[in-house]
C-alpha cells in the first residue's frame, strides 16, 4: 500500500522528492503550499542522466485541513525560520501515528518539534538533503542535479524504526543508515559552521558607508583566514559532541570530510570544488560598490536557526566555545541590526 505524503514548502528540494515520488509511482503525493495557484499537476523532473521524470501530484492546496489529517507521512521542505510556524499550522489536524520529518535537521526541526507534538506523533529527520535540486521554473519543472550515494536518517517517537527507514529507503532509491538519535542529525558540521566562519571571515570587518568593489565569490575566493577560523570552530563542535549521547565516528571532522590538513590545504581544496565553482557571496550592488545582502538566507537561517542551536547546546551542557561564540555574537548582531 502507497503511503499518503504530504510535501510541505514549494522550495527546489520539495519540487524534486514531489515529482520523483509520484513520478516512480513510490507514493501518493500532495503538496501544502502557500501558493498553490502556480502549481501544475504536472511536474517535470530533469534528471543528470538527461532523463525525465514526470510527477503528478494529487492535491495541491494552502489548507491544512484539506489534506494534513488524510496523510501518514508529513515532509517539511522548508527553511529553517519557516518551520516552527509550519509546525504549528499542521498540528492540530495531524492524527496519532502520523510522521512528520524534515528533509533537513540542522535549522532545528526536532528542538522544535518535540516541544510542539505528543508522543504519539512520530518525528524523523535527515542529516543532509537527499538530493542536490533547483527550481527551473516554479510549480512546474525542477531539476534533480544530483543524487546522494547514502543519507542518514533520526527517527524519534516510534517503535518500529527499522521497518520506516526501510520504507524511506525504497521510496529514495538510495541506501539509508539509521541514526541513533535525533542530536546525530541535528547537528552537523556542515552549513551550521561553514557558512558563519565564511561570512565573518569576508565581512567582520564591514561598517555602514564601506564598499567592496565586486561580488565575491564564496568558495573560488575561500581564503586562509576562513579555514583557519572553520578548523577551530570545527574544534570547539566535536568538544560540545564529546558531552552527548552520539557516537565517537557519526560524524568525520572537516579536515578528515575535505581530504586536508591544515588551513592551507583546506583552502585549495574547498576553492577548487566543481560543485561550489560560480555561488556567490551575498551581496547586492548598490551606488558605489558592493554591500553585505544581510536578508539572505545565509543570515536569516544560519545564524539564528543554525549554528544557534549548537551555540545554546554547549552553553547548556557547560562546554567553552569562544570561537563559535565570537562568531556567532557578530551574526545575531548584524541579523538584528539588518535582517529583521
Amino acid at each position: 500500500m502507497l503511503r499518503n505524503i504530504c510535501i510541505c514548502g514549494g522550495g527546489s528540494t520539495g519540487h524534486v522528492i514531489a515529482g520523483y515520488l509520484s513520478g516512480k509511482g513510490k507514493a501518493c503525493v500532495n503538496i501544502l503550499t502557500t501558493k498553490p495557484d502556480r502549481w501544475s499537476k504536472l511536474l517535470k523532473i530533469n534528471t543528470p542522466d538527461d532523463g525525465v521524470i514526470i510527477g503528478k501530484p494529487n492535491v495541491i492546496t494552502d489548507e491544512p485541513p484539506l489534506i494534513i489529517p488524510q496523510c501518514d507521512v508529513v515532509l517539511l521542505c522548508l527553511p529553517g525560520f519557516a518551520i516552527k510556524e509550519e509546525l504549528l499550522k499542521i498540528q492540530p489536524y495531524v492524527k496519532p501515528g502520523t510522521f512528520v520529518g524534515s528533509v533537513f535537521s540542522s535549522t532545528g526541526f526536532f528542538f522544535e518539534a518535540l516541544k510542539i507534538f505528543d508522543k504519539d506523533v512520530k518525528l524523523f529527520g535527515f542529516q543532509r538533503v537527499p538530493f542536490i535540486s533547483r527550481v527551473k521554473e516554479y510549480g512546474r519543472e525542477a531539476n534533480l542535479m544530483g543524487y546522494k550515494s547514502s543519507l542518514n536518517i533520526a527517527i524519534e517517537n516510534a517503535d518500529d524504526k527499522e521497518s520506516f527507514r526501510k520504507e524511506i529507503e525504497q521510496m529514495l532509491d538510495v541506501p539509508v543508515v539509521l541514526l541513533k538519535n535525533y542530536y546525530e542529525a541535528s547537528f552537523t558540521n556542515s552549513n551550521p559552521l561553514l557558512h558563519p566562519a565564511r561570512l565573518y571571515s569576508m565581512f567582520r570587518d564591514w561598517h555602514e558607508g564601506m564598499f567592496y568593489d565586486h561580488n565575491v565569490k564564496f568558495y573560488e575566493e575561500w581564503d586562509d583566514f576562513s579555514s583557519d577560523l572553520l578548523i577551530k570552530m570545527d574544534a570547539e563542535f566535536f568538544k560540545l559532541n564529546a558531552k552527548l549521547p552520539v557516537r565517537k565516528d557519526y560524524l568525520p571532522t572537516l579536515l578528515d570530510y575535505y581530504e586536508s590538513h591544515d588551513a592551507q590545504s583546506l583552502t585549495r581544496k574547498i576553492s577548487s570544488i566543481a560543485g561550489f565553482k560560480g555561488i556567490m557571496a551575498p551581496m547586492r550592488q548598490v551606488e558605489g560598490g558592493w554591500v553585505p545582502d544581510f536578508k539572505s538566507r545565509y543570515f536569516i537561517e544560519d545564524f539564528p536557526f543554525g549554528l544557534r542551536y549548537i551555540y545554546e547546546k554547549a552553553q547548556e551542557m557547560g562546554v567553552e566555545t569562544p570561537v563559535i561564540k565570537e562568531v556567532f555574537d557578530w551574526g545575531m548582531d548584524v541579523y538584528r541590526k539588518y535582517s529583521l
